[in-house]
Protein backbone atom coordinates (compact mmCIF):
# COMPACT_ATOMS: atom_id res chain seq x y z
CA UNK A 1 0.00 0.00 0.00
CA UNK A 2 1.50 3.31 -1.13
CA UNK A 3 1.20 6.58 0.77
CA UNK A 4 -1.05 9.28 -0.73
CA UNK A 5 0.49 11.67 -3.25
CA UNK A 6 -1.35 14.74 -1.95
CA UNK A 7 -2.95 16.08 1.22
CA UNK A 8 -6.23 14.67 2.55
CA UNK A 9 -8.09 14.00 -0.69
CA UNK A 10 -5.64 11.60 -2.32
CA UNK A 11 -6.38 8.03 -1.22
CA UNK A 12 -3.99 5.21 -0.45
CA UNK A 13 -3.14 3.26 -3.58
CA UNK A 14 -1.74 -0.15 -4.31
CA UNK A 15 1.62 -0.40 -5.97
CA UNK A 16 0.15 -2.81 -8.51
CA UNK A 17 -2.05 0.02 -9.82
CA UNK A 18 1.03 1.62 -11.37
CA UNK A 19 2.16 -1.47 -13.27
CA UNK A 20 1.08 -0.04 -16.64
CA UNK A 21 3.10 3.13 -16.08
CA UNK A 22 6.04 1.06 -14.86
CA UNK A 23 6.01 -1.02 -18.05
CA UNK A 24 5.84 2.10 -20.21
CA UNK A 25 8.66 3.69 -18.23
CA UNK A 26 10.82 0.58 -18.68
CA UNK A 27 10.66 1.05 -22.47
CA UNK A 28 13.04 4.02 -22.22
CA UNK A 29 14.39 3.72 -18.67
CA UNK A 30 16.66 0.72 -19.06
CA UNK A 31 20.27 -0.16 -19.69
CA UNK A 32 20.07 0.90 -23.35
CA UNK A 33 19.25 4.48 -22.31
CA UNK A 34 22.90 5.18 -21.50
CA UNK A 35 24.13 3.95 -24.86
CA UNK A 36 21.39 5.86 -26.67
CA UNK A 37 22.34 9.08 -24.86
CA UNK A 38 26.00 8.55 -25.80
CA UNK A 39 24.98 7.84 -29.39
CA UNK A 40 22.95 11.05 -29.61
CA UNK A 41 25.81 13.10 -28.15
CA UNK A 42 28.19 11.61 -30.70
CA UNK A 43 25.60 12.11 -33.45
CA UNK A 44 25.31 15.80 -32.58
CA UNK A 45 29.08 16.20 -32.95
CA UNK A 46 29.21 14.23 -36.21
CA UNK A 47 26.26 16.22 -37.55
CA UNK A 48 27.96 19.55 -36.85
CA UNK A 49 31.32 18.39 -38.21
CA UNK A 50 29.79 17.15 -41.46
CA UNK A 51 27.78 20.33 -41.72
CA UNK A 52 31.04 22.29 -41.60
CA UNK A 53 32.29 20.18 -44.50
CA UNK A 54 29.07 20.69 -46.41
CA UNK A 55 29.16 24.43 -45.72
CA UNK A 56 32.69 24.63 -47.07
CA UNK A 57 31.63 22.91 -50.32
CA UNK A 58 28.66 25.24 -50.78
CA UNK A 59 30.76 28.32 -50.00
CA UNK A 60 33.38 27.21 -52.53
CA UNK A 61 30.80 26.52 -55.24
CA UNK A 62 29.36 30.02 -54.75
CA UNK A 63 32.83 31.62 -54.50
CA UNK A 64 32.32 32.74 -50.89
CA UNK A 65 35.28 31.08 -49.19
CA UNK A 66 37.22 34.33 -48.80
CA UNK A 67 34.21 36.63 -48.86
CA UNK A 68 33.72 38.94 -45.90
CA UNK A 69 30.41 40.60 -45.13
CA UNK A 70 30.45 44.27 -46.01
CA UNK A 71 29.95 46.86 -43.35
CA UNK A 72 26.25 47.34 -42.73
CA UNK A 73 24.60 50.53 -43.79
CA UNK A 74 23.49 53.10 -41.25
CA UNK A 75 19.80 52.95 -40.42
CA UNK A 76 17.84 56.01 -41.58
CA UNK A 77 16.31 56.42 -38.10
CA UNK A 78 19.74 56.43 -36.48
CA UNK A 79 21.14 58.85 -39.08
CA UNK A 80 18.22 61.25 -38.64
CA UNK A 81 18.57 61.29 -34.85
CA UNK A 82 22.35 61.64 -34.61
CA UNK A 83 23.13 63.51 -37.85
CA UNK A 84 24.14 66.67 -35.96
CA UNK A 85 26.99 64.85 -34.22
CA UNK A 86 29.54 63.36 -36.59
CA UNK A 87 33.00 61.88 -36.40
CA UNK A 88 35.37 60.39 -38.94
CA UNK A 89 35.17 56.64 -39.36
CA UNK A 90 38.71 55.26 -38.78
CA UNK A 91 38.08 52.54 -41.38
CA UNK A 92 36.47 54.41 -44.26
CA UNK A 93 37.80 57.88 -43.41
CA UNK A 94 34.36 59.37 -44.00
CA UNK A 95 32.25 61.35 -41.52
CA UNK A 96 29.33 59.47 -40.01
CA UNK A 97 26.70 60.08 -37.29
CA UNK A 98 28.04 59.55 -33.80
CA UNK A 99 26.24 58.34 -30.68
CA UNK A 100 27.62 59.63 -27.41
CA UNK A 101 28.88 57.10 -24.85
CA UNK A 102 26.41 58.28 -22.18
CA UNK A 103 23.48 57.85 -24.56
CA UNK A 104 24.69 54.41 -25.51
CA UNK A 105 25.03 53.39 -21.86
CA UNK A 106 21.54 54.58 -21.03
CA UNK A 107 20.13 52.53 -23.89
CA UNK A 108 22.08 49.47 -22.79
CA UNK A 109 20.74 49.89 -19.25
CA UNK A 110 17.18 50.07 -20.57
CA UNK A 111 17.73 46.96 -22.72
CA UNK A 112 19.28 45.05 -19.81
CA UNK A 113 16.36 46.05 -17.61
CA UNK A 114 13.94 44.70 -20.21
CA UNK A 115 15.79 41.39 -20.38
CA UNK A 116 15.91 41.15 -16.59
CA UNK A 117 12.18 41.84 -16.45
CA UNK A 118 11.54 39.04 -18.96
CA UNK A 119 13.58 36.66 -16.82
CA UNK A 120 11.49 37.62 -13.80
CA UNK A 121 8.33 37.00 -15.83
CA UNK A 122 9.57 33.51 -16.74
CA UNK A 123 10.42 32.74 -13.11
CA UNK A 124 7.02 34.01 -11.97
CA UNK A 125 5.28 31.85 -14.57
CA UNK A 126 7.31 28.81 -13.48
CA UNK A 127 6.38 29.43 -9.86
CA UNK A 128 2.73 29.80 -10.86
CA UNK A 129 2.76 26.47 -12.69
CA UNK A 130 4.32 24.77 -9.67
CA UNK A 131 1.56 26.11 -7.42
CA UNK A 132 -1.05 25.11 -10.00
CA UNK A 133 0.22 21.52 -10.02
CA UNK A 134 0.33 21.08 -6.26
CA UNK A 135 -3.14 22.62 -5.85
CA UNK A 136 -4.79 20.90 -8.81
CA UNK A 137 -3.68 17.37 -7.93
CA UNK A 138 -5.75 17.56 -4.73
CA UNK A 139 -8.69 19.02 -6.64
CA UNK A 140 -8.64 16.24 -9.21
CA UNK A 141 -8.26 13.65 -6.44
CA UNK A 142 -11.62 14.83 -5.03
CA UNK A 143 -13.30 15.07 -8.45
CA UNK A 144 -16.73 13.53 -9.03
CA UNK A 145 -15.71 11.62 -12.15
CA UNK A 146 -14.06 8.36 -11.22
CA UNK A 147 -11.81 8.39 -14.30
CA UNK A 148 -10.25 11.73 -13.35
CA UNK A 149 -10.20 10.86 -9.67
CA UNK A 150 -8.23 7.66 -10.29
CA UNK A 151 -5.81 9.42 -12.66
CA UNK A 152 -5.48 12.72 -10.84
CA UNK A 153 -1.73 12.98 -11.41
CA UNK A 154 -2.04 12.35 -15.15
CA UNK A 155 -4.86 14.90 -15.39
CA UNK A 156 -2.74 17.43 -13.54
CA UNK A 157 0.17 16.84 -15.89
CA UNK A 158 -2.05 17.16 -18.98
CA UNK A 159 -3.62 20.45 -17.94
CA UNK A 160 -0.24 21.83 -16.82
CA UNK A 161 1.18 20.99 -20.26
CA UNK A 162 -1.62 22.95 -21.95
CA UNK A 163 -0.89 25.95 -19.74
CA UNK A 164 2.82 25.56 -20.48
CA UNK A 165 2.11 25.59 -24.19
CA UNK A 166 0.00 28.74 -23.96
CA UNK A 167 2.72 30.50 -21.97
CA UNK A 168 5.34 29.41 -24.53
CA UNK A 169 3.33 30.97 -27.35
CA UNK A 170 2.68 34.13 -25.32
CA UNK A 171 6.32 34.61 -24.38
CA UNK A 172 7.36 34.01 -27.98
CA UNK A 173 5.04 36.79 -29.12
CA UNK A 174 6.38 39.12 -26.44
CA UNK A 175 10.00 38.35 -27.30
CA UNK A 176 9.35 38.92 -31.01
CA UNK A 177 7.85 42.33 -30.23
CA UNK A 178 11.04 43.22 -28.33
CA UNK A 179 13.14 42.91 -31.49
CA UNK A 180 14.22 46.14 -33.17
CA UNK A 181 16.45 46.43 -36.17
CA UNK A 182 16.86 43.01 -37.74
CA UNK A 183 20.52 43.44 -38.66
CA UNK A 184 21.63 44.46 -35.20
CA UNK A 185 23.90 41.67 -34.00
CA UNK A 186 23.33 42.54 -30.35
CA UNK A 187 19.57 42.45 -30.80
CA UNK A 188 19.82 39.14 -32.63
CA UNK A 189 21.92 37.59 -29.89
CA UNK A 190 19.57 38.89 -27.18
CA UNK A 191 16.56 37.58 -29.10
CA UNK A 192 18.23 34.22 -29.62
CA UNK A 193 19.02 33.90 -25.92
CA UNK A 194 15.53 34.98 -24.85
CA UNK A 195 13.88 32.60 -27.30
CA UNK A 196 16.14 29.65 -26.57
CA UNK A 197 15.91 30.03 -22.81
CA UNK A 198 12.17 30.74 -22.97
CA UNK A 199 11.18 27.90 -25.25
CA UNK A 200 13.71 25.21 -24.36
CA UNK A 201 13.42 26.21 -20.70
CA UNK A 202 9.66 25.67 -20.90
CA UNK A 203 9.42 23.01 -23.60
CA UNK A 204 11.66 20.64 -21.73
CA UNK A 205 9.16 20.53 -18.89
CA UNK A 206 10.45 23.70 -17.36
CA UNK A 207 8.03 23.63 -14.46
CA UNK A 208 9.36 20.21 -13.63
CA UNK A 209 12.97 20.61 -14.69
CA UNK A 210 13.79 23.79 -12.87
CA UNK A 211 11.88 24.22 -9.63
CA UNK A 212 9.59 21.21 -9.63
CA UNK A 213 11.98 18.78 -11.23
CA UNK A 214 14.82 19.95 -9.04
CA UNK A 215 12.47 19.70 -6.08
CA UNK A 216 10.48 16.59 -6.71
CA UNK A 217 11.70 14.80 -9.81
CA UNK A 218 15.18 15.20 -11.07
CA UNK A 219 17.40 16.16 -8.13
CA UNK A 220 16.41 13.26 -5.96
CA UNK A 221 19.69 13.61 -4.11
CA UNK A 222 18.69 16.99 -2.64
CA UNK A 223 15.50 15.55 -1.10
CA UNK A 224 13.59 18.82 -1.36
CA UNK A 225 10.15 17.21 -1.18
CA UNK A 226 10.65 15.84 2.30
CA UNK A 227 8.86 12.65 3.36
CA UNK A 228 5.43 11.63 4.66
CA UNK A 229 4.89 13.33 7.99
CA UNK A 230 7.54 15.99 7.29
CA UNK A 231 6.86 17.39 3.83
CA UNK A 232 8.49 20.59 2.70
CA UNK A 233 5.88 23.10 1.54
CA UNK A 234 5.63 26.21 -0.58
CA UNK A 235 4.85 29.23 1.60
CA UNK A 236 4.30 26.71 4.40
CA UNK A 237 1.03 25.70 2.75
CA UNK A 238 1.25 23.58 -0.38
CA UNK A 239 2.95 20.21 -0.37
CA UNK A 240 5.33 19.77 -3.28
CA UNK A 241 4.38 17.22 -5.91
CA UNK A 242 5.98 13.79 -5.67
CA UNK A 243 7.01 11.35 -8.36
CA UNK A 244 4.60 8.73 -9.60
CA UNK A 245 5.14 5.33 -7.91
CA UNK A 246 6.38 3.98 -11.26
CA UNK A 247 9.20 6.52 -11.32
CA UNK A 248 10.01 10.15 -12.02
CA UNK A 249 10.81 9.82 -15.71
CA UNK A 250 7.30 9.03 -16.95
CA UNK A 251 6.01 12.49 -16.05
CA UNK A 252 8.91 14.26 -17.74
CA UNK A 253 8.51 12.11 -20.86
CA UNK A 254 4.77 12.74 -21.02
CA UNK A 255 5.11 16.51 -20.81
CA UNK A 256 7.95 16.70 -23.32
CA UNK A 257 6.07 14.54 -25.82
CA UNK A 258 2.87 16.56 -25.62
CA UNK A 259 4.66 19.91 -25.80
CA UNK A 260 6.82 18.85 -28.75
CA UNK A 261 3.87 17.53 -30.77
CA UNK A 262 1.70 20.57 -30.00
CA UNK A 263 4.46 23.03 -30.82
CA UNK A 264 5.39 21.40 -34.11
CA UNK A 265 1.74 21.15 -35.17
CA UNK A 266 1.06 24.77 -34.24
CA UNK A 267 4.18 26.07 -36.00
CA UNK A 268 3.37 24.23 -39.22
CA UNK A 269 -0.21 25.48 -39.11
CA UNK A 270 0.84 29.08 -38.54
CA UNK A 271 3.63 29.04 -41.12
CA UNK A 272 1.25 27.93 -43.87
CA UNK A 273 -2.17 28.92 -42.56
CA UNK A 274 -1.37 32.57 -41.86
CA UNK A 275 -0.12 33.37 -45.41
CA UNK A 276 -3.04 31.41 -46.90
CA UNK A 277 -5.59 33.47 -44.95
CA UNK A 278 -3.82 36.75 -45.79
CA UNK A 279 -3.65 35.93 -49.50
CA UNK A 280 -7.30 34.87 -49.52
CA UNK A 281 -8.27 38.18 -47.99
CA UNK A 282 -6.14 40.06 -50.54
CA UNK A 283 -7.77 38.21 -53.45
CA UNK A 284 -11.20 38.95 -52.01
CA UNK A 285 -10.35 42.64 -51.72
CA UNK A 286 -9.05 42.78 -55.29
CA UNK A 287 -12.20 41.10 -56.62
CA UNK A 288 -14.30 43.73 -54.89
CA UNK A 289 -12.18 46.59 -56.27
CA UNK A 290 -11.57 45.43 -59.87
CA UNK A 291 -14.04 42.63 -60.48
CA UNK A 292 -13.38 38.98 -61.17
CA UNK A 293 -12.58 39.38 -64.88
CA UNK A 294 -10.21 42.30 -64.39
CA UNK A 295 -8.37 40.45 -61.64
CA UNK A 296 -7.92 37.41 -63.89
CA UNK A 297 -6.26 39.62 -66.54
CA UNK A 298 -3.53 40.88 -64.18
CA UNK A 299 0.00 40.18 -65.46
CA UNK A 300 2.03 37.62 -63.57
CA UNK A 301 4.29 40.21 -61.93
CA UNK A 302 1.27 42.00 -60.46
CA UNK A 303 -0.18 38.73 -59.18
CA UNK A 304 3.16 38.03 -57.51
CA UNK A 305 3.24 41.51 -56.03
CA UNK A 306 -0.14 40.89 -54.38
CA UNK A 307 1.28 37.91 -52.50
CA UNK A 308 2.54 38.26 -48.93
CA UNK A 309 6.01 39.63 -48.46
CA UNK A 310 8.56 37.70 -46.46
CA UNK A 311 8.52 38.62 -42.77
CA UNK A 312 10.75 41.41 -41.55
CA UNK A 313 13.21 39.05 -39.88
CA UNK A 314 13.97 36.92 -42.93
CA UNK A 315 14.91 33.36 -42.03
CA UNK A 316 15.30 34.16 -38.34
CA UNK A 317 12.15 32.26 -37.32
CA UNK A 318 13.09 29.29 -39.53
CA UNK A 319 16.54 29.10 -37.96
CA UNK A 320 15.11 29.47 -34.48
CA UNK A 321 12.65 26.64 -35.03
CA UNK A 322 15.43 24.30 -36.15
CA UNK A 323 17.63 25.32 -33.22
CA UNK A 324 14.87 24.50 -30.74
CA UNK A 325 14.17 21.21 -32.48
CA UNK A 326 17.88 20.36 -32.26
CA UNK A 327 17.65 21.08 -28.55
CA UNK A 328 14.68 18.72 -28.20
CA UNK A 329 16.49 15.89 -29.95
CA UNK A 330 19.70 16.22 -27.93
CA UNK A 331 19.21 17.86 -24.55
CA UNK A 332 16.56 15.55 -23.09
CA UNK A 333 16.78 12.58 -25.40
CA UNK A 334 17.36 10.28 -22.43
CA UNK A 335 13.99 11.30 -21.00
CA UNK A 336 12.12 11.32 -24.32
CA UNK A 337 13.78 9.00 -26.87
CA UNK A 338 11.02 9.56 -29.43
CA UNK A 339 12.12 13.17 -29.95
CA UNK A 340 14.46 12.36 -32.90
CA UNK A 341 11.69 10.39 -34.64
CA UNK A 342 9.17 13.20 -34.18
CA UNK A 343 11.73 15.72 -35.44
CA UNK A 344 12.38 13.61 -38.55
CA UNK A 345 8.68 13.29 -39.35
CA UNK A 346 8.16 17.01 -38.75
CA UNK A 347 11.05 17.95 -41.05
CA UNK A 348 9.80 15.69 -43.86
CA UNK A 349 6.45 17.48 -43.72
CA UNK A 350 7.88 20.95 -43.16
CA UNK A 351 10.21 20.74 -46.18
CA UNK A 352 7.20 20.42 -48.46
CA UNK A 353 5.18 23.04 -46.56
CA UNK A 354 8.03 25.55 -46.75
CA UNK A 355 8.50 24.84 -50.45
CA UNK A 356 4.78 25.45 -51.09
CA UNK A 357 4.89 28.61 -48.97
CA UNK A 358 7.94 30.09 -50.71
CA UNK A 359 6.70 29.26 -54.21
CA UNK A 360 2.97 30.05 -53.99
CA UNK A 361 2.27 32.22 -50.94
CA UNK A 362 5.22 34.60 -50.62
CA UNK A 363 6.80 37.06 -52.98
CA UNK A 364 10.19 36.05 -54.22
CA UNK A 365 12.59 36.90 -51.37
CA UNK A 366 15.68 38.97 -52.04
CA UNK A 367 18.82 36.85 -51.90
CA UNK A 368 21.84 37.95 -49.89
CA UNK A 369 25.33 36.50 -49.71
CA UNK A 370 26.51 34.62 -46.63
CA UNK A 371 29.35 32.15 -46.28
CA UNK A 372 27.93 30.39 -43.19
CA UNK A 373 24.97 30.38 -40.81
CA UNK A 374 26.63 32.86 -38.47
CA UNK A 375 25.94 32.80 -34.77
CA UNK A 376 23.55 29.86 -35.11
CA UNK A 377 26.46 27.43 -35.43
CA UNK A 378 27.88 28.53 -32.08
CA UNK A 379 24.46 28.00 -30.48
CA UNK A 380 24.27 24.50 -31.96
CA UNK A 381 27.68 23.70 -30.47
CA UNK A 382 26.56 25.08 -27.12
CA UNK A 383 23.43 22.93 -27.18
CA UNK A 384 25.57 19.90 -27.99
CA UNK A 385 27.71 20.53 -24.90
CA UNK A 386 24.65 21.22 -22.75
CA UNK A 387 23.04 17.98 -23.94
CA UNK A 388 25.89 15.90 -22.49
CA UNK A 389 25.54 17.51 -19.07
CA UNK A 390 21.75 17.33 -19.06
CA UNK A 391 21.56 13.70 -20.17
CA UNK A 392 24.10 12.77 -17.53
CA UNK A 393 21.88 14.27 -14.83
CA UNK A 394 18.68 12.79 -16.31
CA UNK A 395 20.13 9.27 -16.35
CA UNK A 396 21.86 9.56 -13.00
CA UNK A 397 19.20 11.41 -11.02
CA UNK A 398 15.80 11.14 -12.66
CA UNK A 399 15.90 7.57 -13.94
CA UNK A 400 16.21 4.40 -11.89
CA UNK A 401 19.27 3.19 -13.78
CA UNK A 402 21.76 3.92 -10.99
CA UNK A 403 19.61 2.62 -8.07
CA UNK A 404 19.02 -0.64 -9.97
CA UNK A 405 22.73 -0.96 -10.70
CA UNK A 406 23.66 -0.36 -7.04
CA UNK A 407 21.09 -2.90 -5.87
CA UNK A 408 22.24 -5.54 -8.35
CA UNK A 409 25.90 -5.32 -7.38
CA UNK A 410 25.64 -4.43 -3.68
CA UNK A 411 22.33 -5.47 -2.12
CA UNK A 412 20.63 -8.00 -4.42
CA UNK A 413 20.90 -11.79 -4.59
CA UNK A 414 24.02 -11.46 -6.76
CA UNK A 415 25.80 -9.02 -4.44
CA UNK A 416 29.56 -9.49 -4.52
CA UNK A 417 29.45 -11.90 -7.47
CA UNK A 418 30.27 -9.30 -10.12
CA UNK A 419 27.22 -9.99 -12.25
CA UNK A 420 23.91 -8.26 -12.90
CA UNK A 421 20.96 -9.91 -14.61
CA UNK A 422 17.22 -10.28 -14.24
CA UNK A 423 17.62 -12.74 -11.38
CA UNK A 424 19.82 -10.25 -9.55
CA UNK A 425 16.95 -7.72 -9.38
CA UNK A 426 14.67 -9.86 -7.24
CA UNK A 427 13.52 -7.76 -4.28
CA UNK A 428 14.57 -4.42 -5.82
CA UNK A 429 11.12 -2.79 -5.64
CA UNK A 430 10.77 -3.67 -1.97
CA UNK A 431 14.27 -2.36 -1.25
CA UNK A 432 13.49 0.97 -2.96
CA UNK A 433 10.39 1.60 -0.82
CA UNK A 434 10.53 2.82 2.78
CA UNK A 435 7.92 2.19 5.48
CA UNK A 436 5.86 4.97 7.07
CA UNK A 437 3.60 4.71 10.09
CA UNK A 438 0.24 6.32 9.31
CA UNK A 439 -0.13 7.72 12.83
CA UNK A 440 2.89 9.98 12.13
CA UNK A 441 1.00 11.94 9.46
CA UNK A 442 0.56 15.68 9.90
CA UNK A 443 -3.02 16.73 10.61
CA UNK A 444 -3.30 18.68 7.34
CA UNK A 445 -2.01 15.80 5.22
CA UNK A 446 -3.68 12.79 6.83
CA UNK A 447 -5.99 11.13 4.28
CA UNK A 448 -9.71 10.76 4.95
CA UNK A 449 -10.01 7.01 5.49
CA UNK A 450 -11.53 4.62 8.02
CA UNK A 451 -8.17 4.16 9.76
CA UNK A 452 -7.70 0.52 8.78
CA UNK A 453 -4.30 1.24 7.21
CA UNK A 454 -1.46 1.24 9.73
CA UNK A 455 1.56 1.45 7.45
CA UNK A 456 2.19 2.69 3.92
CA UNK A 457 5.20 2.72 1.61
CA UNK A 458 6.93 5.56 -0.25
CA UNK A 459 9.87 5.84 -2.63
CA UNK A 460 12.95 6.59 -0.57
CA UNK A 461 15.81 5.01 1.33
CA UNK A 462 14.96 5.65 4.99
CA UNK A 463 14.93 3.65 8.21
CA UNK A 464 11.59 2.25 9.49
CA UNK A 465 9.62 4.11 12.18
CA UNK A 466 10.63 1.65 14.94
CA UNK A 467 14.39 2.12 14.46
CA UNK A 468 16.70 4.08 16.75
CA UNK A 469 16.62 7.05 14.36
CA UNK A 470 13.21 6.88 12.63
CA UNK A 471 13.10 7.95 9.00
CA UNK A 472 16.82 8.71 8.79
CA UNK A 473 18.70 7.92 5.57
CA UNK A 474 19.98 4.37 5.20
CA UNK A 475 23.42 3.35 4.01
CA UNK A 476 21.91 2.37 0.68
CA UNK A 477 20.86 6.00 0.10
CA UNK A 478 24.45 7.20 0.45
CA UNK A 479 25.71 4.42 -1.82
CA UNK A 480 23.16 5.42 -4.47
CA UNK A 481 24.06 9.10 -4.06
CA UNK A 482 27.79 8.38 -4.46
CA UNK A 483 27.07 6.22 -7.51
CA UNK A 484 24.98 9.01 -9.07
CA UNK A 485 27.75 11.56 -8.66
CA UNK A 486 30.39 9.11 -9.93
CA UNK A 487 28.25 8.30 -12.99
CA UNK A 488 27.81 11.99 -13.85
CA UNK A 489 31.56 12.60 -13.74
CA UNK A 490 32.47 9.44 -15.69
CA UNK A 491 29.71 9.93 -18.28
CA UNK A 492 30.57 13.57 -18.96
CA UNK A 493 34.32 12.96 -19.25
CA UNK A 494 33.86 9.92 -21.45
CA UNK A 495 31.40 11.58 -23.83
CA UNK A 496 33.36 14.83 -24.02
CA UNK A 497 36.51 12.83 -24.81
CA UNK A 498 34.71 11.00 -27.62
CA UNK A 499 33.25 14.26 -28.97
CA UNK A 500 36.62 16.01 -28.98
CA UNK A 501 38.28 13.02 -30.59
CA UNK A 502 35.68 12.93 -33.36
CA UNK A 503 36.01 16.68 -33.89
CA UNK A 504 39.78 16.26 -34.23
CA UNK A 505 39.60 13.29 -36.59
CA UNK A 506 37.04 14.75 -39.01
CA UNK A 507 38.69 17.49 -41.11
CA UNK A 508 36.75 20.69 -41.74
CA UNK A 509 37.34 20.45 -45.49
CA UNK A 510 36.74 17.36 -47.68
CA UNK A 511 39.88 16.02 -49.32
CA UNK A 512 38.70 16.69 -52.87
CA UNK A 513 37.77 20.27 -51.97
CA UNK A 514 41.12 20.83 -50.28
CA UNK A 515 42.89 19.50 -53.36
CA UNK A 516 40.84 21.74 -55.64
CA UNK A 517 41.62 24.79 -53.50
CA UNK A 518 45.34 23.93 -53.53
CA UNK A 519 45.21 23.39 -57.28
CA UNK A 520 43.47 26.72 -57.73
CA UNK A 521 46.06 28.47 -55.56
CA UNK A 522 48.87 26.80 -57.51
CA UNK A 523 47.42 27.88 -60.86
CA UNK A 524 47.02 31.46 -59.65
CA UNK A 525 50.65 31.54 -58.51
CA UNK A 526 51.75 30.09 -61.87
CA UNK A 527 49.74 32.71 -63.77
CA UNK A 528 51.20 35.52 -61.64
CA UNK A 529 54.70 34.14 -62.13
CA UNK A 530 54.28 33.83 -65.89
CA UNK A 531 52.73 37.30 -66.13
CA UNK A 532 55.66 38.77 -64.23
CA UNK A 533 58.13 36.95 -66.49
CA UNK A 534 56.35 38.28 -69.58
CA UNK A 535 56.48 41.80 -68.20
CA UNK A 536 60.17 41.58 -67.40
CA UNK A 537 60.90 40.04 -70.81
CA UNK A 538 59.12 42.89 -72.57
CA UNK A 539 61.05 45.47 -70.52
CA UNK A 540 64.32 43.76 -71.38
CA UNK A 541 63.52 43.70 -75.07
CA UNK A 542 62.58 47.37 -74.95
CA UNK A 543 65.89 48.28 -73.37
CA UNK A 544 67.84 46.33 -75.97
CA UNK A 545 65.87 47.95 -78.73
CA UNK A 546 66.60 51.43 -77.35
CA UNK A 547 70.25 50.57 -76.87
CA UNK A 548 70.08 50.73 -73.11
CA UNK A 549 71.50 48.09 -70.81
CA UNK A 550 71.37 47.73 -67.11
CA UNK A 551 73.25 45.52 -64.77
CA UNK A 552 71.62 43.07 -62.35
CA UNK A 553 68.96 42.10 -64.85
CA UNK A 554 67.07 38.89 -64.46
CA UNK A 555 68.41 36.10 -66.63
Amino acid sequence: IMCPLCDKYCPYMKLSDSCVYAKVTHLFDNGATVFFAVFMAVWATVFLEFWKRRRAVIAYDWDLIDWEEEEEEIRPQFEAKYSKKERVNPISGKPEPYQAFTDKCSRLIVSASGIFFMILVVIAAVFGIVIYRVVTVSTFAAFEWALIRKNSQVATTGTAVCINFCIIMLLNVVSVEKKNYKRSLTTQVVQILISVYTVIYWDTKCNCFVPNDVISHMYFLLRFTGRPGAYLRLINRWKLEECHPSGCLIDLCMQMGIIMVLKQTWNNFMELGYPLIQNWWTRRRLRQEYGHEAKASFPQWEKDFNLQSMNDYGLFEEYLEMILQFGFTTIFVAAFPLAPLLALLNNIIEIRLDAYKFVTQWRRPLASRAKDIGIWYGILEGIGILSVITNAFVIAVTSDFIPRLVYAYKYGPCAGQGQAGEKCMVGYVNASLSVFQVSDFENRSEPKTDGSVKYCRYRDYRDPPNSKEPYSYTLQFWHVLAARLAFIIVFEHMVFTIKNLISYLIPDLPKDLRDRMRREKYLIQEMMYEAELDRLQKERNERKKNGKSHHNEWP
